[in-house]
Parts: structure tokens; sequence; C-alpha cells
């Protein structure tokens, strides 16, 4: 994990309810706004259509090619917002999420992350999204 960019969960505080730390503190610096990450190849096809799994991996592959483009990583990331479209598909996130996430960090304390279950996404086609804050590298 970068010096700069620090996950805490504080003392008093309740455990977290799943892969992610209550808050996040960040040395100055440039922050980027990631876009919320769909489950698009290359030219703009959806992968995955009805299959969250294949979904999950492409969105997460997606937000590992943005990071790179501008010299980051996903121990990075300050924070992530994630978007499902069905309630049935928390279980499916939360074992994705713990298969990829010790892959993905450093460490094993991970960003904080504000899941939201939403009427639909931009396509009905699309299960899941995943937004991030990235604290930029010197």
């Amino acid at each position: 994990m970068s010096n700069n960019v620090q996950y805490i969960n504080p003392e008093g505080a309740p455990p977290a309810q799943g892969l992610y730390s209550h808050m996040t503190r960040v040395k100055s610096g440039d922050l980027i706004f990631v876009a919320g990450q769909l489950s698009v190849d290359n030219d703009g096809k959806i992968v995955g259509k009805h299959d969250f799994d294949l979904q999950f991996k492409q969105v997460f592959a997606n937000l590992q090619a943005v990071l790179k483009a501008v010299g980051c990583d996903f121990n990075d990331v300050v924070r992530f917002n994630t978007f499902m479209a069905h309630a049935q598909d928390i279980e499916h996130f939360m074992r994705l999420r713990a298969e990829a996430f010790p892959r993905f960090f450093a460490t094993d304390v991970y960003p904080p992350n504000t899941l939201l279950v939403v009427d639909r996404l931009v396509k009905e086609e699309f299960l899941v999204e995943v937004e991030a804050i990235v604290r930029a590298r010197d």
C-alpha cells in the first residue's frame, strides 16, 4: 500500500461488514475520480450478459486498466462505490471480492466501499458497476 493512502478501522467502531475499512486517510496529492466501470470489452460490447461472475471480473479488469493508464494500481484507491441491479447478487459480490482483493492489494486491509442496490444500471444487461476515487502518485 502506498504511504500516501492509509485505510483505518478506528477503535470503538463496529467491525466492517465485509472486505472494506471504515475510512481512508490520504496525504496531500491529486485525486482522480474514476467513473463507474461496466462490463464492456475494448470494442464496447457487453461481457457476461446475465452472468454476474463474468461481469464482476470484467468490471475490475476495466478498473485495473484505467488505474494503470494513470500510473496507479488498486493500492492507490481511496474509496469504491458499488452499484448492483439485484440484491440476490450481493453474496456473489462478496465471494468474488474475497477471491480477488488479496491479488489486487498489497495488504489485507481494503478501502472503504459503499454498496448500493439500485433499480437498474444504464442498460438492463448490466448487473454491477464500480466507481473509484484514487490518489494520484507523485
